[in-house]
């Protein structure tokens, strides 16, 4: 009498038996090396699961997302660029070189243009009266937000403006576009927006979701401090520049900071999703 063949299970079908270990297999998730702390197969395969694939962290927990790169060495490479611009700027304005020819035919005819009303709005953003609340407001909620470096730095980036730009000013002496009174290189309207403004959107970048906003909406507020203050005839066009050459070096290490706490910030977010994800269990 023949014996009837056991049909075959399919894949849809439910073993009634638990799955037994098979001599000469290793299961696929077996312990890694003493103290590697990595799974590994025993024939030498990578593992199936993405969480054998992933880098560890610098404390060595498995599971981390590698690093992101920073800026802070992009910043770093900036500071010969603003030191020669301003240096540049500086001497054409000082030697009556060609470029402080050709600054002047320049602002000659840019004068008057533009209505009179919203030119002068312009130029206003650079007055302390409305550029120092808004650095304030920054520098508040930074401080309500945990930060306790950036604020300082900040104060004290806005408290070097006139200690370096009142000196340079009796320097250099330049006439003004509309009077023969000096002391018009750089402008401190310029000065004061690009710093007020810089600084505030450094201050309030790490705690916003789109962090383009503030950067952008600081150089818009900047550069129409510059566009106001020359259409008005209070100063020329290398004026603003040399200031904004002046005010990029003095910005530097408030950016620097920034990007690191925005870095911190997101680390934190990636350790606490690991933290609170729901282990796969090995097959």
């Amino acid at each position: 009498m023949r014996e009837t063949p056991r049909p075959q299970g399919t894949a849809g079908d439910a073993g009634s038996e638990l799955p037994q270990h098979r001599p000469g297999r290793a299961f696929a998730h077996t312990t890694g090396a003493a103290g590697s702390g990595t799974p590994h197969r025993s024939d030498g395969r990578p593992p199936q699961t993405p969480r054998g694939a992933r880098q560890t962290d610098p404390t060595g927990r498995p599971g981390a997302t590698p690093p992101a790169p920073g800026r802070p060495a992009l910043l770093i490479s900036l500071v010969p660029s603003f030191l020669a611009l301003l240096a540049l700027t500086t001497w054409q304005v000082a030697a009556d070189g060609p470029l402080r020819g050709l600054d002047e035919r320049t602002a000659r005819a840019l004068v008057g243009q533009g209505p009179a009303p919203l030119t002068e709005f312009l130029a206003d953003l650079g007055n302390m009266q409305i550029a120092l609340p808004v650095l304030g407001c920054a520098i508040v909620w930074a401080l309500v937000r945990g930060a306790r470096r950036e604020p300082l730095y900040a104060a004290l980036t806005m408290a070097a403006v006139p200690l370096l730009v009142a000196p340079m000013k009796d320097w250099i002496a330049r006439p003004g576009p509309l009077t023969d009174a000096t002391g018009y290189y750089p402008s401190g309207h310029a000065a004061t927006a690009a710093v007020a403004y810089g600084a505030a959107a450094l201050l309030t970048t790490p705690y916003v979701r789109r962090s383009w906003v503030m950067p952008v909406a600081a150089v818009l507020l900047t550069a129409a401090t510059g566009i106001g203050v020359v259409l008005r005839g209070y100063h020329w066009p290398l004026d603003v520049l040399g200031s904004w050459f002046l005010c990029g070096l003095l910005l530097l290490p408030l950016g620097i900071r920034s990007h690191s706490r925005r870095q911190a910030s997101g680390s934190g977010a990636t350790d606490a999703s690991h933290s609170t994800a729901v282990p796969t269990p090995a097959p």
